[in-house]
């Protein structure tokens, strides 16, 4: 099978060596953001809230870059610093989702690039 990279300037560029999305077929496989601020690469600034919409905005540029959307992702896993962020992160993550929700795994670390506070990565279906 054929692997396309997908990358887009709307979204933060990767700070290591690997892709903002990779698609096979019809599958997407968004590796996770993190709140960068893709005009700057810096972190933005704000609170845990503040943090998990940037990380949702970063995951529309690079669904939209692969031309999908939310509707399209079958899979996500958020990872928090602190579960006691679980329901702030809830809230502006299902914002996101309204049509259908996906499968989801959220997991507690012990921290993160750049000392993110939240980092979400998905995997989409129907790649076009």
């Amino acid at each position: 099978m054929k692997l396309q990279a997908i990358s887009t300037d709307k979204a933060p560029a990767a700070i290591g060596p690997y892709s903002q999305a990779v698609k096979v077929g019809e599958m997407l496989y968004c590796s996770g953001q993190i709140p960068l601020d893709p005009a700057t690469g810096e972190m933005v600034a704000g609170d845990i809230t503040v943090q998990a919409g940037r990380v949702m905005d970063n995951i529309a540029a690079v669904l939209s870059a692969a031309g999908v959307g939310f509707d399209d992702v079958i899979k996500s896993t958020i990872y928090l610093v602190d579960m006691g962020d679980f329901a702030a992160v809830n809230e502006v993550y299902g914002k996101c989702f309204k049509n259908h929700k996906p499968a989801r795994s959220t997991v507690a670390v012990k921290g993160l690039p750049r000392g993110a506070l939240v980092e979400i990565e998905v995997l989409a279906a129907n790649a076009q």
